[in-house]
């Protein structure tokens, strides 16, 4: 796992690759009390793959924790400053600061390194942005099927008409989960040269 400012911007990382520290997770847990001291951990395959201590005061928290660098352990220690902002609805919402220098960016989620800090600065990109078309349309697919409450994955069939539901909702839904498929098959096809091969032996 690179620090901030080591990755490439023509092949990023992905951010569901790294270890994340999310301040709004810590809120609705209410850990977010100045005073409080508590420790987080990751796991891998059932096994503790890192941990680090977090120390709550006014206004930012405390990071203790230990990097490998060159093979030996260099302990971590820093401040990550908190902000809050008011909600439409009441109360307060929290935000990192981000540590990294020159950054100072108010986000939601840090993500770990030798110093733990934004998206931007450790040049990660989501998920998302590296799927392809027909990957993306099949992942919407899947969001229809949630609704639909049917099984997950595109090549599992469609379902049944949950109950409860309107046959115009439900037959809505099944049409743009189907074009979402038919696209992203097509799609797939393509890039395995199947569809080509196809218009080959019809030709």
């Amino acid at each position: 796992m690179g620090g901030y400012g080591s990755g490439r911007s023509g092949g990023r990382n992905c951010t569901d690759g790294m270890r994340r520290l999310d301040v709004r997770q810590l809120a609705r847990e209410g850990l977010l009390t100045a005073g409080r001291s508590f420790l987080r951990q990751w796991t891998c395959n059932g096994e503790v793959s890192g941990s680090i201590k977090l120390t709550v005061e006014e206004d930012a928290v405390l990071l203790d924790y230990r990097q490998r660098s060159g093979g030996d352990w260099e302990p971590m220690s820093y401040y990550v400053r908190l902000d809050w902002t008011p909600c439409h609805l009441g109360g307060d919402r929290p935000w990192w600061l981000c540590p990294a220098r020159g950054c100072d960016r108010r986000v939601a989620v840090l993500y770990g390194g030798r110093v733990f800090a934004c998206r931007r600065c450790h040049h990660l990109a989501y998920p998302s942005q590296r799927e392809v078309d027909h990957d993306r349309l099949a992942r919407r697919a899947d969001r229809f099927r949630e609704r639909l409450g049917w099984e997950p994955g595109i090549l599992n069939g469609n379902g049944v008409k949950p109950k409860g539901m309107h046959w115009q909702t439900f037959d809505r839904l099944q049409a743009q989960h189907d074009a979402c498929v038919g696209a992203s098959l097509n799609g797939i096809s393509v890039r395995l040269g199947l569809g080509l091969a196809r218009s080959r032996s019809g030709s």
